[in-house]
């Protein structure tokens, strides 16, 4: 029998991808399952995205290999996007990747800049990606603890007090998934900081800021940041695009040249409708954010009420397309998750998914209509 690589030995199948096989056999066996577990938008894309790529497709080299790097014009509209909503001013030809959803950029990252036994500093809770690349190319996780104590933002003074001799990369992700919190101004500077008393470079994964968010923010936006921070965007949460796959790094254009390096060896760029749609997508006005919020937040009203009948409490403060709530003291997420799955038909994700921190809390999606959330609601109460 051929083996597995060893690598393959470090890391386990996605939680996701292992619990909705179970989930998709309970609705296949004719129980009716509320999906609340998983982010992804079941709102449509800006019409006039959907005509873009309508039209994309009959382009003469729309079915040819595409650049790297992207249309230019796409490159523009994503710089466009940023100095617009972020006051972040970008080289649109050399600080701006496009990529094949903000996911695989996790990888090109890490591939890019990790030798095997170089450390991460890796947010618990935290999104559970940045551990299993990490260990896919041979580095090592370090975990540096987020609580509600400090409203799930880093402590610096513990982080200060951690082995960082062979750290080369942290991962942080503000606004925050899974618990919503909301960077400051402050918080991105003292990363900055931290990053250039280290020599560490900083990523901040950053897709959930149009999200109930009133004021996205950027770490880019923080002076001398780019010479030491990369940040992640995606247009999948904030237009309805997740399975168009479209994403972007940014940052300094030595750091972007050393991810072309690696993102060029592995495809051979995006579909020119896609992109076609994408910059359309870019060019929305203030309208749109405010249509789609009002939606989530009916959502999230609906969703904390049934936070509400699962004797569950929440930040009101917090952003973004979940809602991170507590169990009551004693509560294991993992068999509540099963109990509630059980008896009620409703899968909600549990909090230990991303890390330990994550015990004794359960994350809502607030991608399902108003009527499937009072459905759930009253299976509740």
């Amino acid at each position: 029998m051929i083996e597995a690589a060893n690598r393959l030995q470090t890391v386990e199948e996605y939680y996701f991808s292992k619990k909705l096989r179970e989930v998709n056999f309970l609705i296949t066996s004719g129980k009716p399952i509320i999906n609340l577990g998983i982010g992804s938008p079941d709102l449509q894309p800006p019409q006039k995205v959907v005509e873009a790529i309508k039209e994309g497709l009959l382009a003469s080299n729309a079915h040819k290999y595409q650049s790297y790097q992207g249309l230019p014009e796409l490159r523009e509209a994503i710089a466009e996007f940023y100095k617009e909503h972020f006051s972040v001013s970008l080289s649109a030809t050399t600080e701006v990747l496009p990529l094949m959803g903000s996911k695989e950029g996790i990888m090109h990252i890490s591939m890019a800049y990790l030798n095997e036994g170089d450390a991460v500093l890796i947010p618990n809770p935290g999104y559970p990606t940045y551990q299993s690349v990490t260990k896919l190319v041979g580095a090592k996780p370090v975990f540096y603890e987020l609580d509600a104590a400090n409203n799930w933002l880093p402590d610096f003074e513990a982080l200060e007090q951690l082995d960082l001799s062979k750290v080369k990369l942290m991962w942080v992700n503000y606004p925050n998934m899974p618990t919503g919190a909301q960077p400051n101004t402050y918080l991105f500077e003292e990363l900055v900081a931290f990053a250039k008393r280290h020599n560490i470079l900083i990523v901040n994964d950053n897709p959930y800021s149009f999200i109930l968010n009133e004021s996205p923010k950027s770490i880019l936006s923080i002076e001398g940041a780019k010479d030491v921070c990369l940040e992640l965007n995606s247009l999948s949460k904030t237009f309805n695009m997740a399975g168009w796959r479209v994403g972007m790094v940014l940052g300094d254009s030595k750091h972007i040249n050393n991810i072309l390096k690696v993102k060029s060896n592995m495809d051979s760029g995006m579909f020119y409708g896609i992109q076609k749609g994408a910059i359309e997508a870019l060019k929305c006005s203030e309208m749109w954010f405010v249509t789609l919020n009002s939606v989530y937040k009916q959502r999230r009203d609906l969703v904390w009420k049934l936070a509400d009948a699962l004797n569950c409490t929440y930040d009101k403060n917090a952003t973004g397309l979940f809602v991170w709530a507590k169990l009551p003291d004693s509560v294991k997420a993992e068999a509540y998750i099963d109990s509630v799955l059980k008896d009620k038909h409703i899968f909600i994700t549990p909090g230990t998914i991303f890390g330990s921190k994550g015990e004794g809390y359960i994350r809502f999606s607030l991608c399902a209509t108003n009527e499937v959330l009072e459905e759930a609601i009253k299976r509740v109460e």
